[in-house]
């Protein structure tokens, strides 16, 4: 079996934020920091995180961090389909799978990460996604046989259109946790993820 690479979208304009989310302060690190922290204590051959908006920034903060940059020259539609092709189009040859992470989840579970990690293991070939409470969450693991029809997608499309052409090939990982749905577009979401990181154990090991 090939080599699994994490894409971590992160080329997003924040407009709703009003300043570039990645780079908010969260727990002893950045935001993007947090969520690149998580995926590189699991068993992935590379993390990539595609930057668009702040370029700049957010590659000086990864700067100490074993991941790979890559810039998305179409960051502008904030399209989150357009980073995963940019993404995908960026992978060697050796990679199997694609691991799909949002870039303002600072709330990424390793333990998540790893059971998608597994179930892909298990049944190699297909869509593994978490779910929890029966609504699919983050982060998607897509096999390489569907990367050309989603790099093919034009800009009406969506990630979505290409999985749910696919709904008989999905792996559900169920969880019991709702961080696979959570991530911030405002800053009233910023202030809720700080208060429940405060409020609770590191939810990442």
């Amino acid at each position: 079996m090939g080599q699994i690479s994490a894409i971590v979208v992160a080329a997003g304009l924040s407009t709703r934020m009003g300043t570039p989310k990645q780079l908010l302060p969260f727990g002893p690190h950045t935001v993007i920091e947090q969520v690149v922290s998580v995926l590189l204590r699991c068993a992935l051959d590379e993390v990539v995180v595609i930057t668009g908006h702040k370029r700049h920034a957010i590659e000086a903060t990864l700067a100490a961090w074993a991941v790979r940059p890559v810039f998305n020259p179409n960051y502008q539609t904030g399209e989150v389909l357009c980073s995963v092709q940019c993404g995908l189009s960026a992978l060697g040859p050796s990679v199997s799978a694609a691991l799909i992470v949002l870039g303002d989840q600072p709330h990424l579970e390793a333990g998540v990460v790893r059971r998608v990690l597994d179930a892909y293991q298990d049944v190699p070939g297909r869509l593994v996604i978490p779910s929890y409470q029966m609504r699919r969450g983050h982060p998607i693991l897509i096999d390489r046989a569907r990367w050309p029809e989603i790099v093919s997608l034009g800009a009406d499309k969506t990630l979505r259109h290409a999985i749910n052409a696919h709904a008989g090939d999905i792996r559900y990982v169920v969880v019991e946790t709702d961080s696979v749905l959570r991530d911030m577009d405002t800053p009233e979401e910023y202030r809720r993820e700080l208060r429940r990181w405060t409020t609770q154990a590191d939810p990442s090991a």
